[in-house]
Formats: C-alpha cells, sequence, structure tokens
C-alpha cells in the first residue's frame, strides 16, 4: 500500500465518528462544566477590591490551586514538574526583544509601525500551543473522573445501606457482618434475616467480577432474596429459585457464589445451601475447625441446577464463619497468598465467641499480613456464633427467712 494511502487509511481510523458538533461541545460544554467544577469552592468576591491586574493573577493561582489540589500527592508532584520543565523549556528558547512591525492602513496611505515583542525560537509558538492543549485535556480527563467517583462514591453509600449494619442478636444467637470492597463499590453482599417463629437465615454471596456491574447485580440479587425469603419457602426450593431469576436476569458471563443458612437459636441446628461458595469454619469451643463442605455448582452456571441441604449443630461456644474468596486470596508484598490457614489461625487466635469480635480480628489479621498492598478481590466477613449462656445463680435465702 502506498504511504500516502496508509496516511489516509490511519487519519479516517484516527478520525471516525468525529463531528464539528461533538468536537464544538468539548469548547462550549465540557469545557465550562470542568472551570464551574475547580472554581465552585473559591470566593470570587474576596478579589473585587483589588486591581484588575492582581484580580486576574489571583484567580488564576486560585483556579490552579483548586485543580492541582484535587490529583494525589504523587500525580500533583509529577505534574508540577512537568509545568517547571515547559517554563524552563519555553525560557531556553527566548532570544531577545524585537521589534514587530503592525501594518497601519489609512486610504490612500499605508505604513507600518514597529511594536517591541519578544522573541522566541522558530517553533515555539506551536509547543506552547501544544503544551495549552495537553492541559486542556488533562483538565477535562480529571474532571471526568472525579465526576465518576463522586457518583461512584454515593453509589457506594446506598450499597452499604443496603446490608445490615452493626451486631444483630437474639436469644442464643448473635449475627455480624464486615465488607470492604477492592474498588469503591463491589459485588460481595451478606443478609441476616430473622424469621417469625426465631430462626434466622444468614446469606453470603460473591458476584463474578468487581466493580460497577457487579454493584448492580449484587443489588439485584438482594431484592430477589428478600422477595423470595418471604414466601417462606424450604432451603434447597429458595436455591433453585434464586438460580433461576438469576440464570434469567444476569448476563451470561455473570454468576453468583452463594451461602444459605438457616439457624434455629434453640436448638443450635444449622440448615444449610452451598451454591459454589466457599466452605465456612465451624470454630468449635474447644478450638477445633470444621469445614462445612456440602456444596453444588454456582447461580446462574445452569438453570436447572437442584441444591442438596447440608446439616450441622452449633453447641454453645461454637461460630460459624462464613467467609469471600477475597479473604484467603489476599496477598502479601511478596506475592504469599492469606489462604486458609491464616484464615483459621485468625480465629482459633481470637477469645471469646462474640460474632463482631472475631469478624474484625479475621479483617484485621488480612489486613496485617497485606501490608497495605493493594486488593484483588472485595473482604467480606459474615460470623454467626451461639453464646454461652451463663447459669442462673441459686437463690440464697434472706436473713429474715432463717
Amino acid at each position: 500500500m502506498p504511504p500516502v494511502s496508509r496516511a489516509r487509511e490511519f487519519f479516517s481510523a484516527y478520525t471516525q465518528d468525529l463531528t464539528s458538533d461533538e468536537l464544538g461541545k468539548v469548547f462550549t460544554r465540557d469545557a465550562p462544566e470542568a472551570y464551574r467544577f475547580f472554581t465552585r469552592g473559591i470566593d470570587s468576591k474576596a478579589f473585587k477590591a483589588l486591581p484588575r491586574h492582581k484580580r486576574a493573577l489571583k484567580w488564576t493561582q486560585a483556579f490552579f490551586m483548586a485543580f492541582t489540589m484535587r490529583l494525589t500527592p504523587a500525580r500533583r508532584a509529577i505534574y508540577g514538574v512537568a509545568l517547571l520543565s515547559a517554563a524552563f523549556g519555553v525560557i531556553s528558547l527566548f532570544r531577545g526583544i524585537s521589534v514587530f512591525g503592525v501594518p497601519i492602513v489609512i486610504p490612500p496611505f499605508f505604513f507600518r509601525v514597529g511594536v517591541p515583542t519578544l522573541s522566541f525560537q522558530p517553533g515555539t509558538n506551536w509547543l506552547i500551543f501544544a503544551f495549552a492543549a495537553m492541559n486542556l485535556l488533562v483538565l477535562l480527563e480529571v474532571f471526568d473522573r472525579l465526576s465518576l467517583k463522586r457518583d461512584l462514591e454515593v453509589a457506594r453509600e446506598i450499597q452499604l445501606a443496603m446490608l445490615p449494619d452493626g451486631t444483630w442478636a437474639a436469644p442464643g444467637v448473635e449475627a455480624s457482618g464486615l465488607t470492604r470492597p477492592a474498588n469503591t463499590v463491589g459485588g460481595d453482599f451478606y443478609d441476616i434475616l430473622p424469621r417469625t417463629d426465631g430462626r434466622v437465615i444468614v446469606a453470603l454471596g460473591d458476584v463474578a467480577g468487581k466493580a460497577s456491574p457487579a454493584a448492580l447485580l449484587m443489588a439485584l440479587f438482594l431484592a430477589m432474596l428478600r422477595t423470595l425469603v418471604d414466601e417462606d419457602l424450604p432451603l434447597p426450593e429458595l436455591a433453585r429459585r434464586l438460580n433461576i431469576q438469576v440464570s434469567k436476569h444476569a448476563p451470561p458471563s455473570r454468576f453468583i457464589t452463594l451461602f444459605l443458612g438457616l439457624f434455629d437459636p434453640r436448638t443450635g441446628e444449622l440448615e444449610f445451601v452451598n451454591a459454589g461458595q466457599t466452605p465456612p469454619l465451624l470454630l468449635r469451643a474447644g478450638g477445633s475447625v470444621e469445614r462445612l463442605s456440602t456444596g453444588g455448582v454456582a447461580l446462574a452456571m445452569f438453570e436447572g441446577s437442584t441444591y442438596e441441604p447440608g446439616y450441622a449443630r452449633l453447641d454453645p461456644g461454637d461460630a460459624l464463619i462464613m467467609y469471600s474468596d477475597g479473604i484467603t486470596e489476599a496477598e502479601s508484598p511478596a506475592g504469599v497468598m492469606f489462604e486458609e490457614t491464616g484464615l483459621e489461625a485468625a480465629v482459633r487466635a481470637t477469645p471469646g465467641v462474640a460474632a463482631a469480635v472475631i469478624g474484625r480480628a479475621v479483617f484485621r489479621a488480612v489486613d496485617d499480613f497485606r501490608r497495605g498492598e493493594r486488593l484483588a478481590d472485595d473482604l467480606t466477613v459474615l460470623v454467626l456464633s451461639r453464646p454461652i449462656v451463663p447459669p442462673v445463680p441459686p437463690l440464697v435465702p434472706s436473713v429474715q427467712n432463717l
């Protein structure tokens, strides 16, 4: 292919979908919106008493600070170095003062008037223009990212508000959950759903993927779960119905792992269904740890999937620790995973059986292990415990009855 044809093909691909209206919106819509966003906190009234040249200087300085302080410290430093480098580069291209002839036309006369002007190396104006255009793009990109981050933070608040807060307790049972998304929002979830007969349903799950798509599906799933729980279905039937609904509404590439437990605090009996979720740990009062390994495939893998229940018993002093795979897959700076052994050691080292204490101990152990390493996946822990009921002291006869 001739060079001219290749250049034409490259230009056509590079400018595809570009229209004059879209290009104009960069200056008539995007740039003014970004300007208003970064100047929102500037008090313009404080500059009105200044002379015009000082007012412009102060406003420029305030806008510069309002923009750069939105960057992280490291990126702000890099941006400052780039500005200084550009300034030094322009100064090095300075060649002195020259006289520029300004044409004056007064019919029938024509003459030029010399005006002193700064003289730079040829091509400097193009470099200044390119630097200004790149700064405009940086400004717009930072504005877009900050706007998106603000929306995601609102979504995070809504997502966390959908989950149970604090410790739920009833006679003979405690439940407490913690979650931390790897990004602003995530796909992990848990729920604590008391029943009218005194039993309680606990659920912990993980939507495949992270960030906004997983968070949207997580919110949809919680609505499905809470609606179907009200029908008082047997646990295997509840899992089957959830699987059908997720298969219908989730994109083909998405699935959900889920652990469902139905606990009776009067007897300590636990019925559970595990749909592809990491096997929970059953911490006995004596310090031994068991795994509830009974389970089936994740939801939305196959629309016709059925699920078999498993059974366990929690005696006083026992605790059930449900967790997402982000816990065991958390990595140290050396690339070593926390794994099930780290989780077992964390729960064994936790004194008492308080659900909130065990959950916080697991998170603390993961944080100590990571030592600041970035999370690759969401962290979620849900603990169901059966506290030890202290014995009732015998009645002591009063002195009057002796």
